[in-house]
């Protein structure tokens, strides 16, 4: 069976650095390789949506959270919805405004500061190097599991795989590779879903009602808050949402849709399916338990659902499914930090933009550096989800607070976005380090968002000034609106 896997998971490797050649033979610009042009159709946006929302938190994270915690497994997913929905709401008309970066945005709303662009590029470099080695980390889990590879071998070998294609291909080659595992993972996860409750019937009783059964009491409960508790469980979906609304890999798929309309239909889209889509991670993982409740690791429980469950055929296609999971959420994150490397730090450190004709050979070099950075981070850690919320409530939640009062408030200030970004991550820190605090909230998003929100709504009326700058940001934010409600 491992060497099975390995020729299928080589196979497969292979397809998509094809793929990657064949469609980086028309680049010729930054914005081809970094954005597809700025013209990614309705489909194929709402491909590469769908496929880095249902990728290593949905995978490895929220199976193996709902292997010990039952139906709290769906707070991933209600989590992640209800942020992309928000994001076609609030964000998609910004695309009119062709953005590069989101620090380019954030900046624009605190009339173009370069304080905040410069200290949110920083932010949003970590940030999807942060994201990226969760990725590996996922990816190195399943590998290292399924063939016995050492955990920091198979992370290497993970960074590799993606790495290739997208060096190769840019953000054309993560677009169209996005689509295809998209539909791998949606087939693969059902089927997975399906045969894994059929697996637990016995003559008398269904498979799902032994599912239930095994589980103990209060992971059963709605949402499983008997067992994680109501703040917490509150915590985790916003912990995610805020994800998506500040995760730069989604800003780039605003900035390189065909238009807002189709923009705006694909984050939809892609919002009801993962909604409906939230349920299966909970059922894989008690479905898992209810086979066996000694895994080692609980993140092991999706494979060991595949390779005990299923034919071999299909466990190979399950598998598949598993590690297009982790390679279409790494290569998002790659291509969003490298567009900051190479957009604002570049600029910010050199004091001149990359030259246009050597920019695609830059991009490529700026890929290789955030790959090799996130592998070193990702090789100190094995635990998905705290590794995920914690990055997400130090480095995300004052990026969230600007995005969203910077496009919904006009008075927003320059050193309000500051005092957003500063007290965010110094709440963030605050709760992580108290022991006590932290199992109260869950994890430290709630205190960490209030935080930012609050010093960044306090300073900019402190600070705000009736200035020719300001109104003309004040007149660019409502007009975004107007076209909105349009």
């Amino acid at each position: 069976m491992e060497h099975i896997f390995l020729a299928a998971f080589i196979a497969y490797i292979l397809a998509m650095i094809a793929i990657g050649w064949l469609v980086s033979r028309k680049q010729q610009s930054g914005d081809d390789f970094l954005l597809a042009g700025r013209n990614v159709p309705l489909l194929l946006s709402l491909g590469t949506t769908v496929a880095t929302m249902v990728g290593t938190g949905s995978s490895m994270g929220a199976v193996g959270f709902a292997y010990y915690n039952g139906w709290a497994g769906t707070l991933y997913g209600l989590g992640g919805a209800t942020g992309i929905l928000l994001l076609a709401w609030l964000f998609a008309p910004v695309r009119r405004l062709q953005f590069t970066t989101m620090s380019e945005e954030i900046a624009y709303y605190v009339d173009n500061h370069p304080y905040v662009k410069n200290i949110i590029a920083f932010i949003i470099y970590a940030a999807s190097i942060g994201w990226l080695g969760a990725h590996i980390i996922g990816g190195g889990m399943y590998l290292s599991w399924l063939t016995g590879l050492d955990i920091s071998l198979a992370k290497v070998i993970i960074a590799l795989s993606f790495s290739i294609y997208i060096v190769i291909g840019g953000y054309t080659a993560v677009i169209w590779t996005d689509s295809i595992q998209a539909l791998i993972l949606f087939v693969g996860f059902i089927l997975m879903a399906y045969f894994s409750v059929d697996y637990l019937a016995s003559e008398q009783i269904s498979g799902w009602q032994n599912m239930l059964d095994a589980q103990p009491v209060e992971n059963i409960s709605f949402l499983a808050l008997d067992k994680i508790g109501v703040l917490p469980a509150f915590s985790l979906a916003v912990a995610i949402l805020v994800g998506v609304l500040a995760t730069p890999s989604f800003r780039q798929r605003i900035y390189s849709g065909k238009n807002v309309s189709s923009i705006r239909k694909s984050f939809i889209y892609s919002g009801l399916l993962y909604l409906g889509f939230s349920l299966i991670p909970a059922i894989l993982g008690m479905s898992a338990y209810a086979m066996t409740d000694s895994l080692e690791n609980p993140a092991y429980a999706f494979p060991h659902i595949a390779l005990h469950v299923l034919p071999v055929a299909l466990g190979i296609l399950i598998i598949i499914a598993g590690i297009s999971a982790t390679l279409s959420s790494a290569s998002s994150d790659a291509i969003a930090g490298v567009s900051v490397l190479l957009t604002d730090l570049y600029q910010l450190i050199t004091g001149e933009k990359p030259p246009a004709a050597r920019m695609i050979l830059f991009s490529r070099v700026g890929l290789v550096f955030t790959i090799i950075t996130a592998l070193l981070l990702a090789l100190m850690s094995n635990n998905i989800i705290s590794y995920i919320t914690s990055m997400i409530a130090v480095l995300m939640s004052g990026m969230c607070a600007c995005g969203l009062l910077g496009r919904l408030w006009s008075k927003y200030t320059w050193q309000g976005a500051i005092a957003s970004l500063f007290f965010g991550m110094l709440g963030a820190i605050t709760i992580t380090w108290h022991q006590g605090w932290y199992q109260y909230w869950g994890n430290a998003i709630i205190p960490a968002m209030s935080c930012a929100l609050f010093a960044g709504i306090v300073v900019s009326m402190i600070t705000y000034q009736k200035n020719a700058v300001s109104q003309q940001t004040k007149g660019t934010n409502s007009r975004l609106e107007a076209e909105f409600n349009e």
